[in-house]
């Protein structure tokens, strides 16, 4: 079943007056634009009449939330409530992040692969909330400024996002209380903005250099008829304007502009980003801290970053190579995001690809822009580049506590092929029910059940040990088949789901207008019962641990350990997630060292009686 052109959104047909905005959260800076007559345009900051807003975050002592220019002068003074670059750390468990430079406030470590945590003054966050209250400010101010209810919007992403990020990005969204149309990426906003594509007798291959503060992605895209096809993407999320400041600051120490402590590199983060701003137009810029001072010059500067323009150099090598064209096809190079002011790194993209990069609108508003033209599109404003046929809503699986994880998220183009891999939860377990939802809920209690089967003779093994991949299928026709697959045995089973796109008009924009309605309330209970689910580990592992080192455990530690272990089962039916975590942290903190004793022994036991 084909979904009409007015249901691109989901919702009951939409007017064609209906404002719908662009909105890049970025990692430094966040932008809001929307279109007048014809032409995309970035709100201003009411405040300070600047078109960006800090990404940044602030708690102060009576509970107040601030973000944005306010906040950012909370860095040097109060380092541990002020939160910035909460982007790098979106889909991210504990160990995906760099470690390399650490962060100023307090990235909670797991012993899992569950999303990371921060700990403000006394209550945990997750990034998702974190950027929600970014995007809840610059929504305010754009209604502020444009007298507009602000309620539907498309926010951009890196390329080379992945699904967990990109559902993060969308979970900040519903908690801002915006109904994200579409999640698309910054390179294609890029040319959307640039007027690329937008006249069918025009064809292009473009390379898109991205590298804003904190993430760096190069797309290869072809544009034809108005048709966007990336060819290819590649970068990281772990490399941008942050990781040049950081090598500033590693250049200020080892000058002795001041002694390596945490709080003067916490200091010297802001120094350091004025600096490397000065030497994009000037030859040499005067640095000054605490009473000493220090010249650094543009050339001493582009050899510091010469390893951040050598990174991105290799991600546009590996791009171009799986693109499937010659440096000789491009024609045209876009430069996006601040960074790309530097002169060095223009002249390496130059080098590179051969073409003069064209950085004619401002780097820091270009991808925003774009996201406002895309969000005319999606409001019917323009008829002249082509939308293809999405998923109405999103589809996938209840996992444990009865949450929905998504697989396909709506507004995907179709056909499309995606997976994710699960385990077990239970030792020996030998089937595995896979129960199949649509939906924008949380919970799947509210969202619709489509089917469910039953993933058998799965070999016994230990919980976690083994590896289910579930993977959907839809075709053009709207036709969901479901592969579920034990990688370690072979074990398979395949199921197909016809009635996918059997929701009404009406049940579907009812069913988008709860997902914003009880956004707040729905990641609420998702939280506890993600918390829940982690202390029911923690607390199985932590006895398993016990059980298998009682021999040489001191006595006080099994004492202590059991009663941190009791103290958690105490609180974990309790509906206060900020006692369960820090419950869970206070276990721990007490077993890490423990834990690498276990693992001192086990090394020696292994060694011994060999030779090396």
């Amino acid at each position: 079943m084909k979904i009409p052109i007015d249901l691109q959104s989901g919702t009951i047909k939409e007017k064609k007056s209906e404002f719908v905005c662009g909105i890049d959260l970025g990692t430094t800076n966040s932008l809001v634009a929307y279109i007048n007559d014809g032409k995309p345009i970035v709100v201003k900051n009411e405040k300070h009449q600047s078109s960006l807003t800090p990404s940044v975050i602030y708690f102060d002592e009576q509970g107040n939330i601030i973000v944005g220019d306010d906040a950012k002068q909370h860095v040097f003074h109060d380092p541990q409530n002020t939160i910035y670059s909460v982007k790098r750390l979106m889909g991210k468990s504990y160990k995906d992040i760099d470690q390399s430079h650490p962060l100023g406030y307090t990235v909670i470590d797991s012993d899992d692969d569950s999303l990371v945590k921060i700990k403000v003054r006394e209550t945990f966050y997750n990034p998702t909330q974190l950027s929600a209250e970014i995007l809840k400010a610059i929504k305010q101010n754009a209604e502020n400024q444009l007298k507009v209810e602000i309620t539907k919007a498309v926010i951009t992403v890196p390329a080379y996002y992945n699904d967990t990020q990109r559902q993060a990005t969308r979970d900040a969204g519903k908690l801002a209380g915006i109904e994200v149309l579409r999640i698309i990426n910054e390179p294609t906003a890029a040319s959307l903005a640039y007027g690329l594509g937008l006249h069918r007798d025009e064809t292009y291959n473009i390379a898109v250099y991205d590298l804003g503060g904190g993430t760096f992605d190069i797309s290869i895209l072809h544009v034809e008829d108005g048709v966007f096809d990336v060819l290819s993407t590649h970068g990281n999320t772990q490399l941008g304007g942050d990781d040049i400041d950081a090598l500033l600051v590693d250049h200020f120490v080892a000058q002795n502009l001041c002694d390596d402590t945490e709080k003067n590199r916490i200091q010297l983060r802001q120094i350091a980003e004025g600096t490397k701003k000065t030497l994009s137009n000037q030859l040499s810029a005067d640095v000054e801290f605490k009473g000493k001072s220090l010249t650094i010059l543009r050339d001493t500067f582009n050899e510091i970053i010469r390893p951040i323009i050598e990174k991105t150099m290799d991600h546009c090598a590996q791009s171009m190579k799986d693109s499937g064209i010659s440096i000789n096809d491009i024609n045209k190079a876009v430069l996006v995001g601040g960074s790309t002011r530097i002169p060095a790194i223009k002249d390496a993209v130059q080098h590179f690809f051969g073409v003069v990069p064209d950085d004619s609108i401002n780097p820091d508003e270009v991808v925003a822009l774009g996201a406002a033209v895309q969000a005319d599109v999606l409001a019917g404003n323009r008829k002249d580049i082509l939308l293809l046929d999405i998923t109405p809503l999103s589809l996938g699986i209840e996992t444990v506590g009865g949450l929905m994880d998504v697989i396909i998220s709506r507004n995907t183009k179709v056909p499309i092929r995606s997976g994710r891999q699960y385990t077990t939860s239970v030792d020996g377990q030998k089937n595995l029910k896979i129960s199949v939802f649509q939906g924008e809920r949380d919970l799947v209690v509210d969202n619709r059940k489509l089917g469910e089967f039953i993933l058998k003779d799965i070999p016994p093994m230990p919980a976690g040990i083994p590896k289910i991949e579930v993977i959907f299928a839809l075709d053009p026709d709207g036709i969901l088949r479901v592969q579920a697959k034990e990688l370690r045995s072979g074990t398979a089973t395949e199921v197909e789901i016809k009635s996918t796109y059997g929701v009404s008009e009406e049940e579907m924009a009812m069913m988008l207008l709860n997902s914003i309605q009880f956004a707040q309330e729905d990641m609420k209970k998702k939280q506890l019962i993600e918390s829940r689910n982690e202390a029911s580990n923690i607390i199985l592992s932590s006895e398993k641990f016990i059980a298998q080192n009682r021999s040489w455990l001191r006595t006080d530690d099994i004492s202590t350990l059991q009663n941190l272990i009791d103290d958690l089962k105490s609180v974990i039916k309790e509906d206060d997630r900020d006692i369960i975590e820090q419950n869970m942290q206070a276990i721990n903190v007490f077993a890490e060292p423990l834990a690498h004793q276990a693992l001192d022994r086990n090394i020696q036991d292994a060694l011994k009686n060999k030779k090396i």
